[in-house]
């Protein structure tokens, strides 16, 4: 085999080692592609069922409280409940005052 021969025998070879490189890594990050996308596809459907468990724990919860505050608000003698319904701003303004007040009298220093 003369050099010219053989110089273009190594220029097919490096060709077709370039176009195997090439190929292997398409598919690797092909491959990779897929498992990223796959493990994404997995946390996502983790998160989703987790925050529907923790909503369905804090729906329950907030629902306990509910009727225990309206058990206790129906047992407050003069229509407390209805007007309360009615004069929201009023409700929530005696509650704040209440809380200003309990607290100035657990922490009288601040």
């Amino acid at each position: 085999m003369n050099d010219k021969a053989f110089e273009n025998k190594v220029n097919r070879d490096l060709d077709n080692l370039n176009q195997d490189f090439a190929t292997l890594g398409d598919d690797s990050v092909t491959g990779l592609s897929r498992m990223f996308e796959q493990m994404a596809d997995d946390v996502k459907e983790t998160v989703a069922d987790a925050v529907e468990a923790i909503n369905q724990t804090v729906g329950q919860g907030l629902s306990q409280y509910n009727l225990k505050v309206q058990d206790a608000v129906d047992k407050v003698p003069g229509g407390f409940s209805e007007k309360a319904a009615r004069y929201p701003w009023v409700t929530i303004t005696i509650s704040l005052i209440f809380g200003l007040m309990l607290g100035m009298l657990l922490k009288p220093g601040r």
